[in-house]
């Protein structure tokens, strides 16, 4: 099968992208490189079954070009990270509210199968955990910036439930704090990079707020593995949380990683209000309910915090020292 997967030489996508190849399917990957590096996709290089394009999603005569030529898009391309929607929520706003209506459009036009990546972000303040897929939405003012990325891709969610109603082919999926190699970015990244990095480089390891808000971590073999099975028409208009069931507070996640990096740096703690301006807001808990893509996609998380953090830390060693800081 032919394959398309925009951000595909990101964190989630390139890992994507290897296996799709492995799985012996054609892969062509879109990627602005704004967040995503093409040496996460080098080792792809010269397989006559992969394709690596240079562009955006925002570029609606390309999209058309590669979509007419696939069976099935993977849409995992966004402007996330919570410095971007606290300084710049338009970029969030409209790279993927307009991006995702471009893919979503040509994919409607060509009856292409669309696999979207959401977020459990979506979920917002709500306290009544676990999170099912039926699971309401509380979000604070829109005021705060903080609440936009969890805004579009609610709305990307809309956008999807109404194609799946005209009849195209959709499944989504919302990912619960994914991490693993590839994931560089400290700036716009997640925590465990930034952790890691702080450690391995002997800097302060900081953690916002009173560090007792609970995470579900899932390592990247696990994401993907749930992922890879949407393509299935079996899947088609359901949607899935991907994460694990396993919390752990921030400040234990800095714990863990201090101790297996052997970092001598200190844990520090870091107002919100300081980190991100007056106002911002977060979730204190997220835990998901994951038996639906257990019961249908026969997702089971197999990497507990542990050993994802240590092969996670491993592939950070290997990194050249510039790089950790990007």
């Amino acid at each position: 099968m032919k394959i398309v997967v925009t951000g595909g030489a990101g964190f989630i996508g390139s890992h994507l992208a290897d296996a799709l190849i492995v799985q012996g399917h054609e892969v062509v990957v879109l990627d602005d490189l704004s967040n995503g590096k093409t040496k996460f996709v080098a080792g792809l290089e010269g397989n006559p079954r992969f394709r690596f394009v240079h562009g955006s999603i925002l570029d609606r005569p390309l999209v058309k070009q590669l979509l007419a030529e696939c069976q099935v898009v993977y849409h995992l391309a966004a402007v996330l990270g919570v410095k971007n929607t606290v300084e710049n929520p338009l970029k969030v706003i409209e790279g993927n509210i307009d991006g995702t209506r471009n893919i979503l459009e040509v994919a409607w036009e060509n009856r292409i199968k669309v696999v979207f990546a959401s977020t459990s972000e979506i979920y917002g303040k709500n306290d009544a955990l676990p999170f099912t897929e039926l699971s309401d939405r509380v979000l604070g003012a829109p005021h705060i910036h903080r609440w936009c990325y969890a805004t579009a891709k609610a709305l990307d969610e809309h956008m999807c439930f109404a194609y799946a109603d005209k009849g195209l082919p959709i499944t989504i999926v919302r990912f619960f704090n994914t991490y693993g190699s590839r994931q560089t970015s400290t700036q716009y990244g997640g925590v465990v990079p930034k952790f890691i990095v702080a450690a391995l480089t002997g800097q302060d390891i900081t953690v916002y707020g009173d560090g007792e808000q609970t995470r579900c971590f899932t390592f990247i073999d696990d994401a993907v593995g749930g992922l890879l099975p949407c393509m299935d028409p079996a899947f088609d208009k359901h949607v899935f949380n991907i994460g694990t069931t396993y919390r752990t507070t921030i400040n234990e996640l800095a714990l863990q990683i201090k101790r297996l990096t052997g970092s001598t740096s200190s844990i520090v703690h870091l107002p919100y209000e300081k980190a991100y301006g007056e106002g911002y807001e977060d979730m204190q808990n997220r835990l998901p309910d994951i038996s639906k893509a257990g019961a249908m996609l026969g997702y089971v998380p197999r990497v507990d915090i542990e050993q994802g953090l240590a092969k996670t830390i491993a592939w950070y060693r290997g990194m050249n020292p510039g790089d950790k800081n990007e």
